[in-house]
């Protein structure tokens, strides 16, 4: 029977989803609640939240009602499959040896349909070299404030493989605009966003990411 699955025990994570497949979706996504965050409660200390105070007025990332997500389901065994394919992978990848995984835009709504935090609240798909993600995450699960969501309508086209030590971000469109190209440089507790970055690369040892034939291309990195 088709449905929302529970995988047991239920994940915080998204496996490598969250860990290395749309890596510096979810660092965007992050880092627009946390501007938002900052502007609610008014403190503009950080360059991350000044610059990006304008980013998401830009982008109308945030509303007072929910976007529309297509819904997504899954088998039992789309997920145990996709699982055991992704733990293999990061077992791998963690153990420094060459790996590689490729995921479908079903694959990755498996992940997600497992997760009861994602799931309903971001959906994938994908075309050729191109990856298109619908969200609508309610801030208030987030930051205690309620009547307030990110609507995203993210698109991320890659030609080739790319790594994550310098990522093209001009292949990275919000609602209709880029992200700007020096977001990776801007600074949020003192620290530069692509030092944060660096720490989920690092600490998921993700060599490169593809978009190429309707799928998602991990591998890992060995040197």
């Amino acid at each position: 029977m088709n449905g929302w699955v529970e995988a047991p025990p239920p994940r915080k994570g998204l496996g490598c989803f969250a860990r290395g497949c749309l890596i510096l979706v979810a660092f965007g996504i992050v880092l627009a609640i946390a501007c938002f965050a900052g502007v609610y409660w008014g403190f503009q200390r950080h360059s991350a939240i000044m610059h990006g105070t304008y980013w998401l007025a830009k982008t109308h990332s945030i509303g007072e009602a929910p976007a529309p997500v297509p819904k997504f389901t899954a088998s039992d065994q789309q997920v145990q499959l996709i699982q055991e394919r992704c733990q293999e992978f990061e077992q791998k990848a963690r153990a420094g040896q060459p790996a590689e995984i490729e995921l479908t835009a079903d694959d990755i709504n498996s992940l997600i349909a497992t997760n009861r935090d994602a799931r309903g609240k971001i959906f994938v798909s994908i075309e050729e070299d191109r990856m298109r993600l619908q969200t609508s995450v309610p801030l208030g699960e987030l930051i205690g404030r309620s009547g307030y969501y990110f609507n995203g309508d993210v698109t991320i086209e890659l030609k080739g493989a790319e790594s994550l030590e310098n990522p093209q971000l001009n292949r990275i469109v919000v609602n209709g605009q880029p992200v700007p190209q020096d977001l990776l440089n801007w600074k949020y507790h003192s620290r530069r966003l692509r030092d944060y970055l660096a720490d989920y690369r690092n600490g998921y040892n993700i060599g490169t990411i593809e978009i190429r034939d309707s799928k998602l291309i991990l591998r890992s990195r060995t040197e």
